[in-house]
């Protein structure tokens, strides 16, 4: 294939490498040699993950780890625009300002729908396995060049507001990676097996509503420690879902499908784990609040996880 997932993370580490590069050399940050290193062995992990044995990805991964907890991650000094030179860029831009933004998802949606099954020779154009993802991350590339010409900007400086942006994000960078890996060692750990256990000691087996009460309310508490519906989903499905649900209760497995993931969001919303969705905003808004996102996402989460309970009951029952 000429566009693949490797293709992808290969571009991506190369942008974090010169990021990297960028914090070690700035002596304005008190921590730069431990945070530039932070950033170094997360691109590393991006160029070279397919070769590097797993065991020496643990030990980069766990070195990354004591930096961010004996405080070595620090974000640095950065030559940003006055508030007075980005109101004037605004003006002559105008709305074109907004194109770099929207052609991301135009582009994503065109490159996995309509060139899915495109060939160059015998090449696939695009990985048949993630043409998604791999058209999320060309129209990623497409959009940086566009704003490169947009704004008459130089590569040089798309590197510093890419290194400006991942300080920013700082250690929540590297979750969704590793939160994806959290599902699978849960699995292979038996941890379902330990949950169908304790709930079926603690509450009684033939009452329908409290097991729908347990799954979903489990499905919220371990989206919310793994950051991850999709990491909680087959924990709870193993715990509870298959042999109590659908095998006792005789459920409709789409709709708990559905539904569990439903509520495994409402977790989501309250948990700062899933740092993409409360952190990263809120580091790139620069709220001096870095929980305000979750605070006020609460309530809608109660109320949204209370109906979903009492949705899958009825659909049961």
């Amino acid at each position: 294939m000429v566009f693949s997932v490797e293709f992808i993370y290969i571009i991506m580490g190369i942008i974090g490498f010169c990021c990297s590069i960028y914090t070690f050399l700035d002596k304005a940050n008190p921590r730069r040699i431990s945070s530039g290193l932070f950033y170094l062995l997360y691109s590393l992990t991006l160029l070279f993950g397919k070769v590097i044995p797993p065991f020496y990805i643990g030990i980069m991964v766990i070195l990354m780890v004591l930096i961010v907890g004996l405080g070595g991650l620090k974000k640095g000094s950065y030559e940003e625009a006055t508030e007075g030179q980005r109101e004037e860029r605004r003006k002559k831009l105008g709305n074109m300002l907004f194109l770099p933004a929207l052609l991301i998802p135009i582009i994503t949606v065109i490159g996995s729908k309509l060139f899915v099954n495109v060939k160059i020779g015998s090449l696939q154009l695009l990985d048949p396995a993630n043409p998604t993802l791999v058209s999320l991350g060309i129209a990623c590339l497409i959009a940086i060049l566009a704003a490169v010409a947009l704004t008459k900007s130089t590569p040089k400086t798309t590197i510093k507001e890419s290194r400006r942006l991942l300080e920013a994000i700082g250690w929540a960078v590297v979750l969704p990676q590793l939160l994806a890996t959290l599902g699978t060692i849960f699995t292979s750990a038996g941890v379902g097996k330990v949950v169908s256990d304790m709930v079926t000691k603690v509450i009684p087996e033939t009452s329908l509503f409290w097991v729908v009460f347990a799954f979903c309310i489990g499905m919220c508490v371990f989206t919310m420690i793994m950051g991850n519906a999709f990491a909680a989903f087959p924990v709870m499905a193993a715990g509870i879902a298959i042999p109590l649900l659908i095998k006792q209760f005789g459920a409709n497995p789409n709709q708990i499908a559905a539904i569990s993931m439903f509520a495994g969001y409402c977790g989501t919303l309250m948990t700062p784990m899933a740092a993409n969705f409360n952190i990263v905003p809120a580091a790139l808004l620069d709220l001096k609040d870095k929980n305000h996102v979750i605070r006020v996402q609460i309530p809608t989460a109660l109320c949204a996880l209370a109906f979903n309970i009492v949705l899958m009951y009825f659909l049961i029952k």
